[in-house]
């Protein structure tokens, strides 16, 4: 045993290990002897191994003893078989064992090795090495269930996906023929083999002629990867099989695509010329249109010549037209070059092909626009808003077959449904347009809905929205919906097609941003949950170390569970994470990070994080916010120093500066929000006003003297504070208690509101309607003799000089506080009796032009009577002229008496 002492070997079942190790060195044993029975006996010290926790002992002692012996048998099994236990990706150690015995032609021990290995998961070496063992041992049986196994696992394998298809196409199994025969497609059109490329097209046009949505999804991936040449071989055997089956429509969209590859196809130009007369012989004009189109003559631009044709067949007798000033008309007569069109503002209107081609727009009897002119209101609304997919399916077909939300209620709102009915109506749309395989997504934008002819599963709907994402993280948020959908392994085309678009952001990048960390995320993600799709990833901590902006990136990581994630493997795999969560935090306040060093016993990380913060609050302003609403236990306030005072005056110093921001128009959206939620806090949330209540009276002085200093905060809101502060100290001295503005404009609590309803009302009911008025107006033309144009740009200008002026009052408002009325002399907010010269008494109340009420008693301090009378004492005297034309026309006054005024 003296060799187990130098190596330092103390555990018995090492030591059992190390004497097999030379003894299989010393002896050289034949791989003639080695049977399953051996590898069942080393299993069994595996197991014991892992019982007494020596499992990265034993590997290590093997990867030594495999450095001088590389082909050692025990030592690759022991070694491949922990790596294998612990998900290593490096397979390297079995594959060179299982290839000893495969050229050894043991196959029974090749079949229990990889048995072995595909416990711990599917491998596409042993699944492969497992079906050329059933081969060898003549048993065909079990082989359709690997290759079954190993066409999931290996995405590239084209051959033994094509066997399968017609393994199942002699059982009459279709439908699994079919779905082979698709996978074997995409992967041979990967491999740019197109001879079996057009010999399995063959069978899919053969299994499901109609499948067009699939013919072209694969035909764009044939022009890009093999050549566009090869696209339209194809695409014209699929044009004969439509022809055969008499589908014109789709027969004509498929030679428009030959045509848009090759323009001088002539044979395609024949062709289309001739489903045209299928498809239009019933019209009158046919022969006459292809022929001004110039359709057949190969010297005309076929795309043109086709444009051409079908802006004019589509004017035929009965058929709808638009014009932009008569509205919807439809075609009563054609006699050669005479058209004649009855308009609902305009009956029997002639005019000339040439002219009705140029300035009218034919609409199909389905058009929304004709059924809104033909149809009586109350029919189409309840038609409308019962039949939500119906409607769907006409706004979208009316605008060439693409059209977004916003068009869709430009259409029917107010004209079908109100706008209280769109509310609930365009809720149950989306759904509809999300989960109805009816309907579709634009390939290049995902926001413009399609109707779809022919239905598409679920998985198809996803991919095709995840082509049309232009959002790299929104096609991440896809890619997650449809894993989420599919209720088996991931096994289909389109879903490797997405998987590849963010392994080839691992395998391209120059430079590591959010992209990149988020495809690694990502894939590492999909990978532990689909074996299939575990891929060789770069070094998190190699990644993470070539960072160049690591707050940029964690601000542009736009997905939360993305983030969560990122944090997470940064503590498990980056040194002083700690220090990281601090300089992280401010950009994304995420609960986690708070939790996380908590947990960790990083108290102090997390007092100096509110330092950071309230120090620079000017850039972290939403962390300061969010510390505020959220840091209420463990003291850290208390360990990182910052007092209740310091905190309320960080918020009241946010408070202006986001005012600032907003007022210079910078970043506006941002500081809205900031504003609103921290308004809240101080004002609607009781914080200043719990302040107040328990301050002294430095305190008081420097919350109130920053709080005035804001001048966009709500004038009732300070007005308020005042009074909680008088309240509170009877003797508090307002610095501002005598300052008045020449331009300021007292005014009740009350009617302020009024008048900033008054202004609400006015730009967001008003103007908008007001806008609505002119475009309608706009649309009957002629602007010189335009009275609805004329009215609504007069109601423009009364309207923007209403609203200048209001804005200007309430800008100068401040608003009078009764507890500061004083019935010592006349003044805003008190009641005066005068006694005239005739020996008569009159009584006043003085407030401000907004609450003026003259028959009422109730004058402004600023009207000429009342200025007169502000600022005397009972008993003073004072002669006010009320005509100045007639010197005589005076009276004189004595003030009688002066009380506070009743609430107004």
């Amino acid at each position: 045993m003296a060799d187990d002492a130098e190596t330092g070997i103390t555990s018995p079942l090492l030591q059992k290990v190390q004497e097999m190790l030379n003894e299989e060195k010393w002896t050289r044993a034949a791989l003639s002897n080695y049977s399953t029975t051996q590898f069942k006996e080393l299993d069994i010290l595996l197991k014991e191994a892992q019982q007494e926790k020596v499992y990265d002992e034993l590997k290590k002692l093997s990867d030594e003893h495999l450095v001088h012996t590389k082909n050692s048998i025990i030592a690759l099994y022991f070694s491949g078989m922990i790596a294998l236990s612990r998900q290593l990706i490096d397979d390297a150690v079995l594959v060179n064992l299982v290839t000893i015995f495969v050229d050894n032609h043991k196959w029974g021990i090749v079949r229990y090795l990889c048995e072995g290995i595909l416990e711990y998961g599917e491998s596409k070496f042993a699944l492969r090495t497992l079906a050329d063992c059933c081969k060898n041992e003549n048993e065909e049986e079990p082989i359709v269930g690997i290759w079954e196994r190993l066409v999931k696992v290996d995405y590239e394998e084209a051959d033994i996906a094509k066997s399968l298809a017609e393994h199942y196409e002699k059982l009459g199994a279709v439908e699994t023929a079919l779905d082979y025969y698709k996978k074997s497609l995409h992967r041979y059109i990967n491999k740019g083999v197109f001879t079996n490329v057009r010999e399995i097209w063959a069978k899919i046009i053969e299994f499901c002629p109609d499948d067009i949505d699939f013919f072209l999804h694969v035909e764009k991936r044939i022009a890009k990867n093999i050549s566009e040449e090869k696209a339209v071989l194809l695409l014209q055997d699929v044009y004969q099989s439509c022809k055969k089956r008499n589908e014109i429509d789709t027969a004509i969209g498929l030679l428009k695509l030959i045509l848009q590859y090759d323009a001088r196809d002539n044979l395609a130009r024949r062709e289309i010329t001739e489903c045209y007369r299928v498809k239009y012989a019933a019209h009158s004009q046919l022969e006459e249109y292809i022929r001004i189109s110039n359709l057949t003559q190969a010297w005309r631009n076929v795309r043109e010549a086709i444009t051409d044709f079908e802006k004019h067949i589509a004017f035929d007798r009965g058929s709808f037209v638009f014009h932009r000033t008569w509205g919807v008309g439809r075609i009563s007569s054609i006699q050669g070059d005479d058209i004649v069109v009855d308009f609902a503002k305009k009956r029997a209107h002639s005019m000339s092909l040439k002219m009705a081609v140029n300035a009218l727009q034919t609409l199909s009897k389905n058009h929304i626009w004709v059924l809104k002119a033909t149809q009586k209101k109350e029919k189409l609304h309840d038609r409308v808003k019962d039949e939500v997919s119906w409607a769907l399916k006409i706004v979208i077909k009316s605008f060439g077959n693409s059209c977004d939300i916003k068009r869709i209620k430009a259409e029917l709102v107010p004209s079908v449904l109100s706008q209280g009915e769109w509310t609930a109506w365009s809720s149950k749309a989306r759904e509809i347009l999300k989960s109805d395989p009816g309907f579709g997504v634009a390939p290049d934008n995902i926001d413009l809905f399609t109707v779809r002819d022919r239905p598409i599963s679920l998985e198809e709907k996803l991919y095709n929205e995840f082509k049309a994402e232009h959002n790299f993280f929104d096609r991440i948020a896809t890619i997650r919906a449809y894993e989420a959908q599919s209720e088996t392994e991931i096994d289909s085309e389109f879903f490797n097609e997405m998987f590849a678009y963010f392994s080839a952001c691992l395998r391209s990048y120059t430079q590591v941003n959010e992209q990149v960390i988020a495809s690694w995320l990502l894939a590492r993600n999909l990978g532990s949950r689909h074996p299939r799709l575990a891929v060789n990833l770069p070094d998190f901590a190699e990644l993470f170390s070539r960072i160049d902006d690591l707050n940029g990136l964690f601000l542009n990581l736009k997905d939360s569970k993305l983030r969560e994630e990122f944090l997470h493997q940064i503590r498990l795999l980056i040194p002083r994470w700690d220090d990281i969560y601090v300089r992280l935090f401010p950009h994304a306040m995420l609960p986690s990070i708070i939790v996380s060093l908590e947990k960790e016993g990083r108290d102090d990380k997390i007092a100096q994080m509110i330092q950071n913060c309230y120090e620079n609050y000017r850039d972290n302003r939403e962390a300061v916010v969010w510390f505020f609403r959220n840091v209420k236990k463990n003291n850290w306030f208390e360990k990182a120093g910052i007092s209740l005072e310091k905190r309320i005056i960080t918020l009241i110093y946010i408070l202006d500066i986001s005012y600032r921001d907003i007022d210079n128009h910078r970043e506006t959206t941002e500081n809205r929000k900031i504003n609103k939620q921290v308004y809240t806090l101080l004002f609607k949330d009781g914080v200043l006003e719990s302040l107040i209540r328990d301050a002294g009276g430095d305190t008081l002085l420097r919350i109130y003297t920053l709080i005035e200093d804001v001048k966009d905060i709500d004038p009732a809101d300070k007005l308020k504070l005042r009074s909680i502060i008088q309240e509170r100290d009877p003797q508090f001295k307002f610095a501002d208690a005598e300052k008045k503005t020449s331009r300021a404009l007292l005014a009740t609590a009350s009617r302020y509101e009024e008048k900033k309803q008054q202004l609400a009302r006015l730009m967001d009911v008003e103007v908008p309607a007001n806008s609505k008025e002119i475009a309608f107006a706009l649309s009957l033309g002629d602007l010189r003799e335009n009275a609805e144009y004329k009215a609504a740009k007069e109601r423009q200008d009364i309207l923007n000089s209403t609203i200048a002026k209001l804005k200007d009052e309430i800008e100068r408002a401040q608003i009078f506080d009764p507890a500061t009325a004083s019935a010592d002399r006349v003044s805003f907010g008190t009641t005066v009796i005068l006694e005239n010269s005739s020996g008569s008494e009159e009584t006043y109340t003085i407030l401000g032009p907004w609450e003026a009420d003259p028959e009422n008693h109730v004058i402004s301090y600023l009207s000429p009577f009342g200025g007169a009378m502000v600022n005397k004492q009972p008993g003073e005297q004072f002669d006010f002229i009320f005509d100045q034309s007639r010197r005589e026309d005076s009276m004189s006054y004595i003030i009688k008496s002066i009380k506070k005024a009743e609430a107004h």
